[in-house]
């Protein structure tokens, strides 16, 4: 579905460089990014009603999606650790 609403490239413009390198270096930043899109694309399906769900199923995902947004935004915004010398 080309235009389901929430992407994170949407959600994010400013950070696109950040997500791209962090799904490259990190599997769990890259986990739950993956997890966000088949959140945020299951969501999409059943607001067009293409596969509609019970209202309590959609709150469940509205706010699953909500917490691995929040999840990402952190660790897009937190500086990043710099290796120290021992």
């Amino acid at each position: 579905m080309p235009n389901t609403p929430h992407q994170l490239a949407e959600e994010f413009p400013e950070h696109l460089a950040t997500i791209r390198h962090l799904r490259a270096v990190d599997g769990h930043f890259h986990r739950i990014c993956e997890e966000y899109q088949a959140v945020n694309l299951a969501i999409h399906r059943a607001e067009a009603d293409i596969e509609p769900v019970a209202d309590l199923s959609m709150i469940d995902m509205r706010e699953a999606r909500m917490r691995l947004k929040d999840e990402i935004y952190g660790m897009l915004t937190q500086p990043e650790k710099v290796a120290q010398d021992p």
